[in-house]
């Protein structure tokens, strides 16, 4: 080896060996650490918490997703404009106070058909009642005579505009019969006759007045035909085994004691006294099933020294008992349909 390496390798050794021995005596002389460095950083999981709320946020975040993909992105910006509701048209009922005209138009006509000419300011003063103030009283009449009514039957009240309707009355009034003669010492009894009256009102201020000119009318000799009713079939057999029971019944209405004879829980009011049971013309029942049954009594009565035939509609219901069963009457009411 040339002298000139080996001085520079020597040289090398002996630097080499000084920074060993200086390393040795720092680490020597180096005071011991009570604990160890901790690490610049380190990784931790998650708590639960915050896992639920990052799932959370996640639903929500594809839920506005959805819901953008269903309804459009511009409804949330321009929104539809609501439909106007529908109108609903109400049908309202009569307007014109027709129970307060029939009132009005029934007292005038009391007051308008009775006149005595001994009296002649009793009648104004009534029509004064039912006429605007300042009217003349004393319309329709001339003064002379006398005449009565007996009852009125306010009707038909027919709207004519303008708040104005006509209002049609039947009115009974009982005319004196012809006073005794010479020849004749007794006089004629009354008469009584039905007439009509229309009597024209007007709705004002908050109350019916008559306003013009009532006029008389003919009154209906009959009524309108109808068709003929059809006939039901009867149960011969129900009809035969509760006739005593009916005739039991009828027997004891007329003696005002009905509630002894009817099923359990039903009232009967009593007939008006005099009335005396002659005879139970017929009796039919409806055909039928079941315990409640319907059936038709034609009775005779006796009233006032007269036979009077009535119609009655009796409603039948089958009690049961521990010992047998029977029909007993539930309701009665007058009239067939």
């Amino acid at each position: 080896m040339p002298a000139g390496v080996q001085r520079w390798t020597a040289a090398g050794q002996r630097l080499q060996g000084e920074t060993a021995a200086a390393t040795a005596t720092a680490v020597a002389t180096k005071p011991k650490q009570t604990r160890e460095a901790a690490a610049p950083w380190r990784i931790e999981d998650e708590k639960s918490g915050t896992k639920a709320l990052a799932k959370f946020g996640r639903v929500v975040l594809w839920g506005v997703v959805a819901l953008a993909a269903i309804t459009g992105v511009r409804s949330w910006f321009w929104p539809d404009q609501p439909q106007a509701p529908t109108t609903v048209k109400v049908k309202e009922g009569p307007t014109y106070p027709v129970e307060e005209a029939q009132a009005v138009a029934g007292r005038f006509s009391r007051s308008y058909l009775t006149w005595d000419e001994s009296d002649r300011d009793a009648r104004a003063k009534a029509l004064a009642r039912d006429m605007p103030k300042g009217y003349d009283t004393t319309v329709g009449w001339n003064g002379k005579g006398t005449q009565n009514v007996v009852a009125t039957l306010p009707g038909t009240v027919t709207e004519v505009g303008d708040k104005r309707a006509r209002v049609h009355v039947d009115v009974l009034v009982s005319v004196p019969g012809a006073p005794a003669t010479g020849k004749n010492k007794t006089a004629a009894p009354a008469e009584q006759k039905w007439m009509g009256l229309e009597v024209p009102v007007l709705y004002t201020s908050g109350r019916i007045v008559v306003t013009g000119q009532p006029g008389i009318v003919g009154v209906p000799t009959s009524g309108p035909s109808v068709t003929d009713q059809t006939t039901v079939e009867s149960d011969v057999v129900l009809a035969d085994q509760t006739k005593g029971t009916v005739e039991t019944f009828f027997t004891e209405y007329a003696k005002g004691e009905a509630d002894t004879v009817t099923a359990p829980g039903a009232t009967v009011p009593p007939l008006p006294t005099g009335m005396n049971l002659g005879d139970i013309q017929s009796w039919t029942v409806d055909k039928g099933t079941g315990s409640d049954r319907t059936g038709t009594a034609v009775v005779v009565w006796d009233v006032s020294g007269a036979e009077l035939t009535q119609t009655y509609r009796v409603e039948l219901t089958r009690v049961a008992s521990a010992a047998a069963e029977r029909w007993q009457v539930a309701e009665v009411h007058g009239g067939a349909s």
